[in-house]
């Protein structure tokens, strides 16, 4: 599935407040893989920002000067996200603006536009209980490179999610996963893994004595002769 990852900054904490998007960063990923497809936008919110969030993305309002408004970018937003898998970190908080935006000019809300939204801090939580799941300490923690970030920034928080993402779902790669088919050198089917031969050891004496000795009290606690004898030695014309 088409995956895009997501993230967004904002004039304030709760859009029912009358807080607007200020930007949108959207990177595509397929198979694993960033396709270098991006979205990435500063949009004017036609209200003030707190101090306090500009304090945490440093955008202020005379940079947005000149940006189009959201229903002026609206239908690319929904279409660059359409039929995709959203990987947010801390969803609830960016969907709740998107939907408050589209609802505003009477569109579609995200789960009829995305096909599904992954929360990855509450994959986090999952994965590492008790613990800082901020994206700076998981990046922190996966020893990602984040020297170029001093400010909140919906574009480069994308990058770094990508990789914080790539990261906490690595168990869900397969054996094929990071070979790279893309160029049609090669089709995934007509790869071929070589298997070392596998290696038997047999019981020693002691073992098998030691064995012969635990059947024996188990057919004295079922007064008669247990379940693996018949294994052992299965009626004649049946195989072992």
């Amino acid at each position: 599935m088409r995956q895009i990852i997501l993230d967004t900054e904002t004039t304030g904490l709760d859009p029912d407040q009358g807080h607007r998007i200020i930007e949108f960063a959207g990177l595509e990923m397929v198979n694993r893989k960033l396709t270098g497809k991006h979205l990435h936008l500063y949009i004017h919110p036609e209200r003030d920002i707190d101090p306090d969030a500009e304090r945490v993305h440093g955008i202020s309002l005379a940079s947005l000067e000149g940006k189009p408004r959201f229903a002026q970018v609206a239908a690319e937003l929904a279409d660059f996200m359409r039929g995709a898998e959203l990987i947010i970190h801390n969803a609830p908080f960016d969907v709740k603006f998107l939907n408050a935006e589209f609802d505003r000019l009477g569109l579609p809300l995200v789960k009829d536009v995305a096909a599904q939204v992954t929360d990855t801090l509450a994959m986090a939580r999952d994965q590492f209980p008790g613990k800082r799941n901020s994206l700076d300490a998981l990046c922190d923690r996966f020893e990602i490179d984040r020297s170029n970030r001093t400010l909140h920034g919906a574009l480069i928080d994308c990058e770094l999610l990508s990789e914080v993402y790539l990261w906490m779902t690595r168990g869900q790669e397969s054996l094929v996963m990071d070979i790279d088919v893309d160029n049609g050198s090669q089709q995934a089917g007509d790869i071929h893994f070589e298997r070392k031969p596998l290696s038997v050891r047999r019981a020693s004496e002691e073992e098998l004595a030691a064995h012969q000795s635990y059947l024996g009290e188990l057919d004295k606690a079922v007064k008669g002769s247990c379940l693996w004898r018949t294994l052992e030695n299965p009626p004649s014309g049946e195989a072992a």
